[in-house]
């Protein structure tokens, strides 16, 4: 799938992981720190943690397709080398929604070991994949609009 209704597909796709990823993060702390957002919420959790995963390599798949049919650049360059650890950020999430999921269903009370364990972990997962998809949405949004908006109506580039 490298376009949809005439758009390029990663230009689509890339939301679905900017607003997705964050939200399963932030998930992953509340079901990590509190037992009645646990048991409503983990199973969920894993679940849109799962999908993120599944819809990364498509992202990253359909920015390859659109990346050869746009100008080389430095900011598209570090966007595509920011872009390929998505995956990163993706999986350990996903593996932490599991596991709080699988635990929840497993013992309906988490040790207070267990719990701080796995608070102390989905902190700092959520954290990174936060800050990680940040710096690649950050890094395409430069390499997409930095050369174009920098023009005045007239199309003449601004005075520096």
């Amino acid at each position: 799938m490298n376009t949809v209704n005439g758009l390029p597909a990663h230009v689509l796709l890339v939301h679905a992981i900017v607003v997705l990823l964050p939200l399963s993060a932030l998930l992953l702390v509340l079901t990590a720190l509190s037992p009645a957002i646990r048991r409503r919420l983990a199973g969920p959790n894993a679940i849109l943690s799962v999908l993120v995963v599944l819809l990364v390599p498509l992202t990253t798949s359909a920015g390859e397709w659109l990346e050869r049919r746009v100008p080389e650049s430095a900011t598209l360059h570090q966007h595509t080398e920011l872009g390929d650890s998505a995956i990163f950020y993706a999986i350990p999430i996903a593996a932490l929604a599991v596991v709080i999921w699988w635990l929840q269903r497993r013992t309906q009370a988490m040790s207070t070991v267990v719990t701080g364990i796995v608070a102390v972990l989905s902190l700092a997962i959520g954290a990174a994949g936060v800050y990680g998809i940040y710096r690649i949405g950050d890094s395409g949004a430069k390499a997409a609009w930095s050369s174009s908006v920098s023009q005045n109506e007239s199309g003449e580039q601004p005075p520096r």
